[in-house]
């Protein structure tokens, strides 16, 4: 099975975001740091200066008297106290005409500066900041300060904010990486959504379509070929809807346990939908290899299942196609091997087929047909003929039965095996039973009115499948018998012996109330849908139809199969009708066998309503054609 792939893309787009994402953090940490730095500094310029400029303020009244008295003593001893300000590196009174006049230094080295220009000043270089301050009658003042505490004091808060950025980042950080950790699994669990099928754990149709162009695409660059397998498991609707949908899930885990413990671990095993698994096999040299691929599927799936205390019996049908000879694209090579999958349902289930194009004319054919049968129902293309049944005895004629024709406009007149099988697939057969129904039982009607079914006892009409299962059917057939008004005794209603074991409690229940309402009913195609006595005995009907391969035999092979069917039914009192009767020998063989009633082209082949009119009038004895001559 094919690991499920990660996506590097959008991993390394992630992380592309989260780093950019983070740089861009640390850049607006560090520009937000040095704003910080610089405003520091800024007010610990402006606290400086606001400082100097009191100090300046205090002297500058006491040493402009002492300078006006000449008094130079007392001069310096005013500027004795700055001592007490650390920053405070020199002080110097200036008389009015730029020469020093008394002095304050805190070391003896510290030279005079010469010329100073009044107000204050920054020297960064040589680390002192100097104030020239005038005095009231004349000179200046003039005090200078390290700015070694400012540097201090702006170290102390750079030291602060990077830390407190260091911290912020290592946060930022921290939380990015917890957020790209929730945002890579929330981008795990999502591309698990998107490529996982979650019943199974196998790659989903998306991850398929994904894988299986990468796989032509290689394929055409090496020159190799590509198989692809698609397997649909038979009857799975009835184990859900049996079992339930947890079992019919838990039984898909099973399947796809078993698919993937007998295939090679190059082969891509994926669930498409449903109860459908597909199977990319690379490289496939040819048809036959295939073919064994699909033995061995069928051969893995043949061994029962156990599920909740059932032993459960699983089949497959698999269609087969081939890259590049059966098609040239991902979509075309999955519908041929879909194409093939369903000829192989056709050709009775729990097989495989491999595609060949006349499968392909033949899907193309069945989708020509299913449209144009829906606009037939529209259009009234369809129509109906009928078929006598004669009593062996008397020679007349006891019944009909209605058999649906159709005569298309762009594909001509139609096999009705043909197009009523479309009709069952595709959902139209319920419609198209209700306007059998309704035209056959309009039609009786008419002839009772004519006085013409004096000698029938029914007229016949096939119940589908689908029909049977509608939950509508009874309210359907009361209506038409009301809108038709045809006695209910003239109608009989045929159902087949493999939808009848289809399921029997139901059908059984269904087929009371029909009796109940007076409609007479016949098992059709009776010996080839294995039923038992224990059944036959419960049904309420009326007659048994033998299936035309049965009648088919006689006389010869056919011989004990349809004598024990007609002691069978005589002796639970059911009528029996043999239908496909086509030579004198078989008439005779049913009639020696007792036979009650016979339908088939020796009698007459299905024919109009208007054919059908005719004859009734006509009145005819068939006995010459029921006794053989010697």
């Amino acid at each position: 099975m094919m690991a499920s792939p990660s996506l590097p893309s959008a991993k390394m787009r992630g992380d592309r975001v989260a780093r950019f994402n983070l740089l861009a953090a640390a850049a607006l940490m560090m520009v937000t740091g040095v704003m910080l730095v610089l405003f520091q500094l800024h007010a610990l310029q402006g606290a400086l200066g606001r400082s100097l400029q009191v100090h300046a303020a205090m002297l500058a009244t006491p040493v402009a008297d002492a300078l006006r008295r000449q008094d130079r003593l007392a001069a310096e001893q005013l500027l004795a106290p700055l001592a007490g300000a650390p920053a405070i590196e020199q002080a110097l009174v200036y008389t009015p005409y730029g020469l020093p006049f008394a002095r304050f230094a805190r070391s003896g080295n510290d030279i005079a500066p010469a010329a100073p220009v009044h107000g204050m000043h920054f020297a960064w270089g040589d680390g002192n900041a100097t104030l020239l301050a005038r005095l009231p009658d004349g000179g200046a003042l003039l005090l200078r300060s390290s700015l070694a505490p400012l540097y201090r004091s702006l170290m102390q808060s750079a030291t602060f904010t990077a830390l407190v950025s260091l911290f912020a980042f290592c946060v930022a950080v921290l939380m990015v990486r917890r957020t790209r950790r929730a945002a890579q699994q929330a981008e795990n669990h999502l591309h698990y959504l998107a490529h996982v099928d979650s019943v199974t754990e196998l790659p989903n149709r998306h991850e398929f379509n994904e894988a299986m162009a990468y796989a032509l695409a290689r394929a055409d660059r090496q020159d190799s070929s590509v198989g692809l397998l698609l397997l649909d498991l038979d009857n799975f609707k009835i184990v859900n809807d049996t079992l339930g949908h947890h079992c019919g899930d838990h039984l898909l885990k099973l399947v796809a346990r078993r698919l993937v413990a007998v295939l090679r671990i190059t082969d891509v095993i994926c669930r498409i939908g449903g109860d459908e698994f597909v199977v990319i096999v690379e490289p496939a040299d040819d048809a036959s290899e295939m073919a064994s691929v699909a033995r061995k599927i069928l051969a893995v799936l043949a061994e029962p299942f156990a599920l909740d205390g059932h032993q459960l019996h699983v089949s497959a049908s698999i269609g087969v196609s081939l890259y590049p000879f059966d098609a040239r694209d991902v979509a075309t090579l999955t519908r041929n091997a879909d194409t093939a999958m369903y000829h192989a349902k056709h050709q009775g289930k729990n097989r495989y087929a491999v595609f060949k194009a006349d499968m392909e004319l033949r899907a193309q054919r069945r989708l020509r047909v299913e449209a144009n049968l829906r606009r037939a129902l529209q259009d009234q293309e369809l129509y109906l003929h009928y078929q006598p049944q004669v009593d062996l005895r008397s020679g007349r004629i006891v019944g009909v039965e209605a058999l649906l024709r159709w005569n298309c406009r762009e594909l001509g007149p139609m096999n009705p095996a043909e197009f009523i099988a479309v009709a069952e697939e595709s959902g139209v057969i319920v419609e198209l039973g209700r306007w059998v129904l309704h035209t056959a039982c309009r039609q009786a009607a008419t002839w009772c009115k004519a006085g013409l079914l004096d000698s029938l006892e029914h007229v016949a009409v096939n119940l589908s499948a689908s029909q049977v299962r509608e939950p509508g059917l009874m309210d359907d057939i009361r209506a038409i018998l009301h809108e038709t008004q045809l006695p209910r005794g003239l109608l009989e209603l045929e159902i087949t012996e493999g939808v009848m074991m289809d399921d029997v409690p139901a059908n059984v229940e269904l087929m009371r109330r029909l009796q109940e309402t007076g409609i007479h009913l016949s098992i059709d195609d009776f010996g080839t849908g294995y039923s038992s006595m224990s059944y036959l005995k419960r049904l309420p009907i009326d007659q048994l139809k033998i299936d035309r391969s049965f009648v088919h035999d006689l006389p010869g092979e056919g011989e004990a199969i349809v004598t024990a069917i007609i002691a069978m039914a005589h002796s639970l009192k059911l009528k029996v009708v043999a239908e496909g009767v086509e030579t004198p020998q078989q008439v005779e063989f049913l009639r020696r066998a007792g036979c009650d009633n016979v339908q088939g082209f020796y009698f007459a082949r299905p024919m109009t309503a208007a054919q059908l009119t005719a004859l009734l009038l006509e009145r005819r004895d068939w006995s010459s054609r029921t006794v053989m001559t010697v």
